[in-house]
């Protein structure tokens, strides 16, 4: 039995960094989070509140887009009286390392001056001290599990703005800003909380939100695969196929950052399962997933057209590639 409750911003904002986040313009929309039949398990998905796929293409900055909404969510789940949540930390339109989740759950984050810091991760170079006397009490008797389908450290080459920036609608000029800005951000959380969070493998998942739910609320990060896997029984499934099928929307190097079908593929392998990825598109250096377990990489996509074409008739493209790939899947196998 799932329950669904509702609440949700998102930042819209062209005030300057630096400004209070009470100051700032929020864009409300709807958003939703389940109650599991215990009445006391919530499960979160950040990308309800602070995702890619609630802006246009155009309105694309993670300078200034927020986790404030995803915080919301985890305060308006306590609100329910739930006592463990599980939060999906994918497909992230972010890149402010959490900071906007922990303003909205109390925790002020200062400048030198010991105001508060605007929204987003472009105003994480003003960050000097962090407050937590106002974050909700409720926290410190809450188990918080993330699932996260990405390994990757909170900044640097392997980082959340340099491998996911550009996705998100980041520039060269914004991805070392924010780099930076994680940076600083990782330092003092740090220093505040005596953990090593920047080299952190999870950490920089949905633009550093993995690092801010570590150090804020004490959250133990899992492979999101891994809890799939055992609620699936996926293993089992795996091991009795005679062929695997996974993909995503985009396959390409990142899918080896602990994605989900990358999952799919390495559970495949232990069981010397052929495996065939299927996705909307075949991205930068997909070549090297042939060295992680999958055996053939198919993009449905069948001729040039425009993302909101590729969008709008991925059912029907879906559908044509998965027929042409069962028929030659009939030929291999000598079925008539």
């Amino acid at each position: 039995m799932v329950h669904l409750d509702f609440v949700l911003q998102l930042l819209n904002s062209h005030k300057p960094f630096h400004t209070c986040p009470e100051r700032q313009i929020l864009r409300q929309v709807d958003s939703f989070f389940g109650i599991l039949g215990d009445g006391k398990t919530a499960v979160i998905e950040m990308a309800a509140a602070s995702g890619l796929e609630l802006l246009k293409e155009d309105e694309r900055n993670p300078m200034e887009t927020t986790t404030y909404g995803t915080g919301q969510l985890i305060k308006a789940a306590l609100d329910k009286s739930c006592r463990t949540l599980v939060i999906g930390i994918g497909g992230s339109a972010t890149n402010d390392g959490g900071a906007g989740m922990a303003q909205a759950l109390g925790i002020r984050l200062l400048d030198k001056k010991m105001q508060s810091i605007g929204l987003g991760g472009g105003s994480l170079d003003h960050l000097a001290n962090i407050d937590l006397v106002g974050l909700d009490e409720r926290i410190e008797n809450t188990k918080i599990i993330v699932a996260s389908d990405v390994n990757n450290p909170l900044c640097g080459e392997n980082g959340a703005s340099n491998v996911y920036g550009p996705q998100k609608g980041a520039t060269h000029e914004m991805i070392k800003i924010l780099d930076e800005n994680l940076n600083l951000f990782g330092k003092l959380l740090e220093e505040k909380y005596h953990i090593k969070i920047r080299e952190l493998p999870g950490a920089g998942a949905a633009g550093g939100l993995g690092a801010g739910l570590v150090a804020f609320l004490h959250a133990e990060l899992q492979p999101g695969f891994e809890i799939v896997k055992d609620i699936t029984q996926l293993e089992d499934l795996v091991q009795r196929a005679d062929l695997v099928i996974t993909g995503e929307g985009r396959m390409d190097k990142q899918t080896m950052y602990g994605k989900t079908p990358y999952g799919v593929a390495g559970l495949a392998k232990k069981y010397q399962k052929p495996v065939i990825g299927i996705s909307g598109t075949l991205g930068e250096d997909y070549q090297v997933l042939f060295q992680e377990g999958f055996d053939v990489l198919i993009s449905i996509i069948d001729k040039p057209m425009s993302l909101e074409s590729a969008l709008g008739n991925a059912s029907e493209m879906l559908k044509f590639a998965s027929f042409n790939l069962l028929r030659t899947v009939k030929i291999g196998s000598g079925i008539k």
